[in-house]
């Protein structure tokens, strides 16, 4: 795909492939790209998008402006998170029973195949804090504030923080996150575990681009994918046993691949690597396909 392709689909984001990264921006900075129905839509969209073209190798996510994302846009003032009267809010077909029942996505960020990274400045507070917790690398600017904030706006956390954040950062700290809705410092979101790195303003968005860059150029894509998928996968396999089999399963699978004799090869005559698996359509069928995966 294009770049001016990508670009001219979306109305709340802007999407740039190019050199095996995909940068998506949160593109309304004159609200601190406060997060919408649309702007949720055409997230998934993108990300279905980088995940079906083997020529992205990995996504990189950042805001526009002055901060990552402010949160929900509360322009709807005491009703902003009644979904129940929000007339833009895509219920796809949730049951009448069900009202809370989110639409269904075509890919979650768990199942892409690309790892994503977050670059985040600025406000990062409610879903501009949960969903790059979905994600799977964050770099932090030096101006970057973090926030569960849900509970001091008489919701509950979301996108599914309760579950994410005791995984990054441990049950204590999670519930003292959560249930405070404290906003943390970038350096303070380091130290607890909530990124990566924190780096200046002015090298966040080139930092997390040359780590995409990184793995476009070094790493094998399909070799990639199953590693996402069996490091989201690991979180939720309670037994030791199935793990080790599963991890086993995996390292034979990948060895006798072409990619695998690939690897070596160009390792022994000190070559760039030219892979030729595509995680479209070599990945091994002991993984569920995407949507149906834990």
């Amino acid at each position: 795909m294009s770049a001016e392709e990508n670009q001219g689909g979306f109305r709340e984001i802007l999407l740039d492939a190019r050199d095996g990264v995909a940068m998506i921006t949160l593109n309304r900075p004159e609200r601190l790209n406060a997060y919408t129905p649309t702007m949720g839509r055409e997230l998934h969209e993108a990300f279905a998008a980088c995940d079906a073209d083997d020529a992205v190798r990995a996504i990189v996510v950042t805001g526009a402006g002055r901060g990552f994302c402010a949160g929900a846009d509360l322009a709807r003032g005491g009703g902003s998170f009644d979904r129940t009267a929000e007339a833009d809010y895509e219920r796809g077909g949730a049951p009448a029973d069900r009202p809370w029942q989110k639409p269904r996505r075509a890919v979650a960020a768990w199942d892409v195949r690309k790892p994503i990274i977050a670059a985040i400045n600025g406000a990062a507070v409610g879903v501009g804090a949960t969903l790059p917790m979905q994600w799977d690398i964050r770099i932090a600017a030096e101006s970057a504030r973090i926030g569960f904030v849900f509970v001091r706006r008489g919701v509950v956390p979301e996108a599914l923080s309760t579950w994410t954040l005791p995984r990054l950062v441990g049950m204590a700290r999670a519930a003292e996150l959560l249930l405070t809705g404290r906003i943390l410092s970038a350096r303070e979101a380091l130290e607890w575990g909530l990124v990566s790195r924190v780096v200046p303003d002015a090298e966040f968005v080139p930092t997390a681009r040359a780590l995409a860059a990184e793995i476009a150029r070094e790493t094998a894509p399909v070799s990639v994918a199953i590693t996402k998928w069996m490091l989201w996968h690991m979180q939720t396999e309670l037994d030791l046993g199935q793990a080790d089999d599963l991890d086993a399963r995996a390292f034979w699978w990948t060895g006798t691949q072409p990619d695998a004799r690939e690897g070596v090869r160009a390792f022994l005559e000190r070559r760039e690597p030219r892979w030729s698996m595509r995680p479209s359509a070599e990945m091994p069928d002991f993984l569920p396909p995407p949507g149906r995966r834990r």
